[in-house]
């Protein structure tokens, strides 16, 4: 074994431990309690001045205590198409079918749900650009919807030019 086996070995097992201290982590949150939201816990890496990695725990809430919504938000991208003259939107929502989807265009923004047994997903997306809503097509395939509409071009301000005599 070299010596960076033993030391990730090392980290191995102070991570896992502390996976397996479950009494001490109920016994913290009934000492304590959480802090209000917003919850988050994590591990950070890095590598210290000796060149030994360095792993620190940060966060308010073990990830076993933190609060659990049965909705989910689907990781939702947009982009826009120049060229076609168009803006997507692509949401990720695995474990739902096609008929489970719901979508509704309201002026500046689209709300997305889905349902289907245990999966839940609700996000509302706000919508930067100028877009036909009559123009929105949707399509459901493996997990991925994609929500296309096309841009309207800035309207120019419309009036009369009038010379002074």
């Amino acid at each position: 074994m070299t010596i960076f086996d033993d030391e990730f070995n090392r980290i191995f097992k102070k991570m896992s431990n502390s996976f397996f201290q479950i009494d001490d982590i109920f016994e913290e949150f009934k000492t304590n309690g959480p802090s209000a939201g917003p919850y988050y816990y994590g591990y950070t890496m890095t590598v210290g001045p000796d060149g030994k990695p360095v792993v620190k725990e940060y966060g308010n809430v073990k990830p076993e205590l933190a609060p659990a919504s049965s909705t989910r938000e689907p990781m939702v991208d947009s982009i826009i198409d120049e060229k076609e003259k168009v803006v997507k939107l692509v949401a990720e929502m695995p474990g739902v079918e096609k008929s489970d989807v719901k979508i509704l265009v309201q002026g500046k923004s689209v709300d997305i749900s889905a349902e289907h047994n245990d999966k839940k997903y609700h996000v509302n997306v706000p919508i930067e650009f100028h877009v036909d809503e009559n123009s929105a097509k949707a399509s459901y395939k493996n997990g991925i919807l994609e929500l296309v509409f096309k841009l309207v071009e800035d309207e120019k301000p419309k009036g009369k030019r009038v010379e002074v005599e």
